[in-house]
């Protein structure tokens, strides 16, 4: 769905009254309002993304413990300063 905003000028208006007059029209058609709250909105994820992640980082998880048991590894302490 566009929305185009046009305006003419007339006989006797200045340049800057002609680009307030469009800002208005602009602002009254909340074009930009629409695209400003979609900028960083992001989709929902699809099951298929959000179980490859899971088992991802369950694999990450295993091999660090694994990691750990063999002395390969130290453990960071975890905690305030």
């Amino acid at each position: 769905m566009a929305v185009n905003v046009e305006i003419s000028r007339g006989a006797s208006e200045n340049n800057i009254s002609a680009l307030r007059r469009f800002t208005k029209r602009v602002q009254g058609s909340g074009v930009l309002s629409r695209v400003r709250s979609k900028r960083y909105s992001e989709r929902n994820r699809s099951e298929n993304v959000k179980r490859k992640k899971t088992l991802k980082r369950i694999s990450r998880k295993e091999n660090i413990l694994a990691q750990l048991k063999m002395g390969k590894v130290i453990e960071k302490k975890r905690g305030r300063r």
